[in-house]
């Protein structure tokens, strides 16, 4: 029997933390307890790294552990939940991830796995076989990198299989596209049309528009497409999340959402159709911000209290903006999409009304920029304001991430595939400063770890063993890779787990298993910690635990 004098004794110091005083405590009928155990749990937690059981009351939040509670208990008076020598952790949060986009890829046209611009030409003309002339083609997920032709696909490309239709087709990292001349013709897009203010329009050597967009200008073609009413945004809600959950997060930093968003995820998680936990940062547009401030449509799964802007772009796309001009386009030194007049403006507005503030920087000069204008406005480190991707650094910039107590949301994967093309685009001397997740955070930075979905897979196993082996998923690392920014087991976990908590404001409640907190849990079937890197990509998902709620079951989930 689990010793009743213990487990009384801990429900009652959970109530007190909650609030209740002792006597109200005792007073309160008997909740029905879980107890999850079978395993290896692995708690976060430095002074107690694995205990074998958890114990987690009616409401959803963790009663105690065992160790220090008894493991004997009478299984008539509780649920069990046998992990069956499973691995648990305090439940994985992807702290940079876009769950509209994860949950569209999986319903329209993917471009992901494509292996060159032939095979892309092939399958856009498959798509439109039998389509009637006129009709849109929107695709996403391409990217040119190891391509065998070496180079982005163009309008041309596309002309060959698409003379009828406008053919619209964006770049994994969201911050390119290539459309075909149908598309061009139709938004009136011609050899004259000047750039927009943080966007290009990339033009070959006789100036003629080649199909390909680079951020703002891809606001040129927006007049194309319909967009999607609130039911297909709620179908997307939903199939991201349950895809996730399947996946193993617990919960999600979702990024860039639009502020109608907000009621339908509110009504899911009122229908029982959102089970994931969301910290959203909404665009930072007049009604995104009134939004965040009066953090509207949140319930108790759901938190509404920040916004994101954008620096620059993407490296992939040459959007990132750099001191100093890209090593194989000498051109270029990237692309701004805000003043400085205007990010300081936004901060001061959002520190009036008490929003959290997430900023997209990749490139050196971009994140440098942030850096001076935070620490022009003398914002204290509680602000934990947030750099989403902090990907390139000036090495002199890296300890000042930690002194001024900005978060750095960094996402692994994004080194082991960048890496592949990030030498040609920096040159050897700047990768010092690139994906330095170590040095930041041992110059006190707080690292949050996240995917970027559905820019990447969007999968925790591949984000952990990115983290930990700065090796792409063959096990190739090449010369500027800089292994030395590799982590430990224990600080990748914290990524996910802890330091994700820390960066939403939520580490009173997740994190870590331990007393109080709300029972968040991730259970894999092989030990993250101890196996040989290569054996993390193999893991998969047994359980995945939201609130005490058992949201995905491996053994009873439905073949995909």
């Amino acid at each position: 029997m689990l010793r009743i004098a213990s487990l009384a004794l801990a429900l009652t110091l959970a109530a007190c933390s909650a609030g209740q005083t002792p006597e109200a405590a005792e007073t309160e009928p008997a909740q029905r307890l879980t107890v999850f155990t079978g395993g290896t749990i692995y708690t976060g937690l430095p002074d107690l790294p694995t205990v074998d059981a958890v114990v987690v009351g009616e409401d959803g939040r963790i009663v105690g552990t065992a160790p220090p509670l008894s493991e004997d208990w009478d299984e008539a008076e509780i649920d069990l939940v046998d992990l069956k020598g499973a691995y648990m952790y305090p439940g994985f949060t992807d702290a940079h991830a876009h769950l509209m986009g994860i949950g569209q890829r999986e319903l329209n046209l993917t471009l992901e796995g494509t292996a060159s611009i032939a095979e892309l030409v092939t399958r856009i003309g498959a798509e439109l076989d039998g389509m009637e002339p006129g009709v849109l083609l929107y695709g996403r997920g391409w990217i040119e990198t190891g391509w065998p032709e070496g180079r982005m696909p163009s309008a041309a490309d596309l002309d060959a299989v698409s003379p009828d239709n406008p053919v619209i087709l964006s770049r994994a990292d969201g911050h390119a596209m290539v459309v075909n001349t149908a598309a061009l013709v139709a938004a009136g897009i011609t050899d004259e049309t000047e750039n927009p203010d943080g966007g290009a329009i990339e033009r070959d050597a006789d100036g003629h528009a080649t199909g390909i967009l680079i951020d703002n200008a891809m606001g040129l073609v927006s007049s194309l497409w319909t967009e999607p009413d609130a039911a297909a945004k709620a179908l997307a809600l939903e199939t991201g999340a349950k895809v996730y959950v399947s996946r193993g997060w617990t919960g999600v930093h979702n990024m860039s959402v639009g502020p109608d968003e907000a009621p339908i995820m509110l009504e899911l998680a009122g229908e029982g159709n959102m089970p994931l936990r969301l910290w959203n940062a909404f665009d930072a547009t007049e009604e995104g911000m009134a939004l965040a401030a009066a953090q509207d449509y949140e319930a108790p799964t759901i938190t509404n209290h920040a916004i994101k802007l954008y620096m620059d772009g993407a490296l992939g796309s040459r959007g990132a903006q750099l001191i100093k001009p890209y090593s194989d386009r000498p051109d270029t030194s990237g692309l701004s999409l805000i003043t400085n007049e205007d990010l300081a403006d936004f901060m001061k507005r959002a520190d009036e009304s008490g929003i959290q503030v997430a900023v997209h920087a990749i490139g050196d000069l971009a994140n440098q920029r942030l850096l001076d204008i935070y620490e022009a406005g003398g914002y204290p480190p509680e602000k934990r304001w947030r750099i989403e991707h902090t990907q390139i650094l000036a090495p002199a910039d890296i300890a000042r991430v930690g002194d001024l107590g900005l978060i750095a949301s960094m996402q692994p994967s994004h080194a082991i595939g960048d890496l592949h093309f990030a030498p040609s685009r920096l040159g050897m001397d700047r990768l010092a400063g690139a994906y330095a997740w170590k040095a930041l955070i041992d110059d006190g930075a707080v690292v949050a770890g996240g995917s970027d979905a559905p820019v990447e897979v969007g999968s925790p196993l591949i984000e952990f063993y990115a983290a930990v082996a700065r090796k792409d998923l063959k096990g190739f690392e090449g010369e500027g890779w800089h292994p030395e920014q590799k982590l430990t087991r224990e600080q990748a976990l914290a990524l996910f787990t802890s330091a994700a908590a820390y960066a939403a404001f939520q580490e009173d409640d997740l994190g870590s298993i331990e007393a109080g907190k709300l029972a968040d849990f991730t259970v894999f079937d092989i030990d993250l910690m101890t196996v040989p890197q290569a054996e993390i990509l193999d893991a998969k998902t047994v359980m995945t635990v939201v609130g005490g709620k058992i949201v995905y079951d491996s053994s009873t989930a439905e073949d995909e």
